[in-house]
């Protein structure tokens, strides 16, 4: 059952364990032209593995093949080589579909129906029984952020692009599933929507769901996700955790002059001198600690600068060496 953000503690990933989602060498190809004799290749020799109670995160500008890996995933087209697992079934097997749900960008709902009519339209989908229904449906709306004049009374006709998108994450959960796929979950949403639906998604994982999500808010990713993979032009050229990535949040590039050669190797190991007689290099070691023996050894520090970059700026470095 969804319950709020704080219901449950963080869970520690089993990377020991099969994986919820696997993937080897998975390609797309697309025949084109008069005669059909023209190849489109979305997606070219895919493998990544999402392990079960992380967020992962799939990067990528428009047309690098996000979208294609993710139907290929749920089975909405095939793969025309290399193979898949989904909760350890192949892709496209039907009863994994049950376990999963599903966050399209531009979810089409049916607009003459209200928020909640909708909402009873895909539980009975899932053949979720009425009084479980009932219990259900209105905690949906509740963690969504939708009102329940809104989702009573308005048909979805009426409702903005960011109300859709509270609907269409509702769906989403309705059969309280073990996997999430989400596709741009923030599109649409304004600062207060994304805060939320980032709580929603937060409470999510915090509950052990494993959730696998694309997104161009980059920010927003950094935040959420325990490892990321970026695609281009449909290949897979990166995937691993932000701290193998980007670095830990802990590593600084220091500048300074004074101190002893010796003691500051062990904390500096690429130790380098200036030709104004100043060093620098790497930190290795909690900062604080470096400042105080720094101190006792007549040492003073220059600069000091964090050297993890933004999850931005290595998706943009990224794509401009593909781009090479």
């Amino acid at each position: 059952m969804i319950k709020s953000v704080a219901d449950a503690p963080e869970p520690q990933l089993n990377t020991t364990s099969t994986p919820v989602v696997l993937t080897s060498e998975l390609r797309k190809v697309y025949r084109t032209g008069f005669w059909m004799n023209q190849k489109v290749v979305p997606l070219k020799s895919c493998s990544l593995k999402v392990y079960q109670g992380e967020t992962f995160g799939l990067l990528g500008l428009n047309g690098a093949g996000k979208t294609t890996l993710l139907k290929l995933l749920l089975g909405i087209i095939r793969p025309s080589s290399g193979r898949g697992l989904l909760l350890g079934k192949p892709l496209g097997s039907s009863g994994v579909k049950q376990r999963i749900g599903y966050l399209p960008e531009n979810p089409y709902l049916y607009d003459y129906l209200t928020g909640w009519e909708f909402l009873q339209f895909a539980a009975g989908l899932f053949q979720i029984p009425r009084s479980i229904q009932r219990q259900r449906i209105p905690q949906l709306i509740k963690l969504v952020g939708l009102s329940d004049q809104d989702a009573c009374k308005k048909q979805m006709r009426r409702y903005s692009k960011g109300m859709l998108q509270r609907v269409g994450m509702a769906q989403a959960l309705i059969n309280d599933p073990e996997l999430v796929f989400l596709d741009e979950p923030m599109s649409g949403l304004d600062p207060v929507g994304r805060f939320q639906m980032r709580e929603i998604i937060l409470g999510l994982k915090r509950q052990g769901k494993t959730i696998f999500l694309n997104s161009h808010i980059l920010s927003e990713v950094e935040q959420i996700c325990d490892r990321i993979a970026i695609l281009a032009q449909g290949e897979l050229i990166c995937s691993g955790s932000l701290n193998q990535l980007l670095g830990t949040a802990h590593t600084y590039r220091v500048k300074g002059q004074g101190g002893d050669w010796e003691i500051l190797k062990k904390w500096v190991p690429n130790l380098e001198y200036e030709a104004d007689g100043s060093w620098q290099g790497q930190l290795e070691g909690d900062y604080c600690d470096f400042i105080a023996s720094l101190r006792l050894m007549g040492g003073q520090i220059m600069a000091m600068n964090l050297l993890r970059p933004s999850l931005e700026e290595f998706f943009m470095q990224q794509i401009q060496k593909n781009h090479q």
